[in-house]
């Protein structure tokens, strides 16, 4: 979330997205707003504020996102939600030093358990911190606290927001966070306590916007072809019809960079290749998450609805990676 305004992410659905050949894909690399992909359809319990989702082995979808103690949504087919009880059946006592709210979680199935990290702050404020809880079925409820991970305050020139984990094919753990300030950071953590390694404390920059706005925040990493690839937000989130949010990534043969985009400006250089945009009625998508699913690789994001006052929704589409960068489609 753009820590200097922001709100909560949106929930959207869709239904199966069509397979698309691969010189078509690449004609769907954005040179205009109309060569954006439409979100697919989803129903039901769709708003919310920066989605993360995972499927169980059974099939299930649980979608955690922002606000109170985590909003929680569930589907069987990725275009019903159904709403249910926030993460947390009570909030963690700690929380109170730093907020009332936690934002943009991060779920992931590590090692036979569910972890989520997410961040407690308050808008425009880097008095921040990074939480982590565990859990045996990714369900409301169930969610045990395990403390503070990594903090910011207000001398910091970081902030500690929107963490994602990202395991190496090394066997490695990486969290990736940040908002605003400097930019975008990352931590090796510990896979034994979900914490900071305690023998490499080295705080990486990973995305920078050293002139103009600060705007970027929300990262996300995965791997694919041998690269590293860092999704990220841009500009303004949470402002309804008026929000320039929007999604671009870069890619790193190592997971600490340095990344740079399709044209090979560094993303600590405001570089960035788009991913989505606005266009049409969609209106700032981003505050994303990266999915792999039966069907591929899911971009999870929300945007503000045109049509419906600004509305925060949930948007999905699918990733095609043939050129070499992803594309939605």
């Amino acid at each position: 979330m753009s820590r200097t305004s922001r709100t909560p992410r949106t929930l959207r659905r869709r239904t199966a997205l069509l397979a698309v050949p691969a010189a078509a894909l690449l004609a769907l690399i954005p040179s205009t707003a109309s060569a954006y992909p439409n979100p697919g359809t989803v129903t039901g319990a769709t708003t919310i504020h920066d989605p993360t989702m995972i499927r169980t082995s059974a099939g299930r979808y649980l979608l955690y996102g922002t606000g109170g103690g985590l909003g929680y949504r569930t589907s069987t087919d990725r275009i019903a939600f159904t709403a249910g009880s926030d993460a947390f059946s009570a909030k963690p006592g700690w929380w109170s030093s730093y907020a009332t709210e936690a934002w943009a979680p991060d779920i992931s199935y590590q090692g036979g358990k569910y972890l989520m990290y997410y961040a407690v702050s308050t808008f425009g404020s880097n008095k921040s911190a990074i939480g982590l809880a565990t859990s045996s079925t990714g369900l409301p409820g169930s969610w045990s606290d395990q403390g503070t991970v990594y903090t910011s305050t207000t001398s910091s020139d970081y902030n500690a927001i929107d963490p994602n984990l990202f395991v190496d094919s090394d066997g490695k753990w990486w969290l990736s966070f940040g908002s605003w300030w400097t930019g975008l950071k990352m931590i090796q953590i510990n896979p034994a306590t979900g914490k900071q390694l305690s023998t490499n404390t080295t705080r990486y920059s990973i995305a920078s916007r050293p002139t103009g706005t600060k705007a970027v925040e929300a990262p996300y990493i995965v791997k694919r072809n041998g690269y590293h690839y860092l999704f990220a937000s841009y500009d303004t989130c949470c402002a309804g019809t008026s929000s320039t949010y929007k999604v671009k990534v870069g890619r790193a043969t190592s997971v600490t960079g340095p990344y740079v985009d399709k044209n090979g400006v560094s993303m600590m250089n405001n570089g960035g290749t788009p991913v989505l945009e606005s266009h049409g009625r969609y209106i700032g998508p981003g505050g994303q998450s990266i999915m792999n699913d039966s069907d591929g690789d899911l971009i999870v994001y929300h945007y503000y609805d045109g049509n419906d006052n600004g509305t925060p929704k949930l948007g999905v589409n699918l990733l095609n990676w043939s050129s070499g960068w992803p594309v939605a489609y």
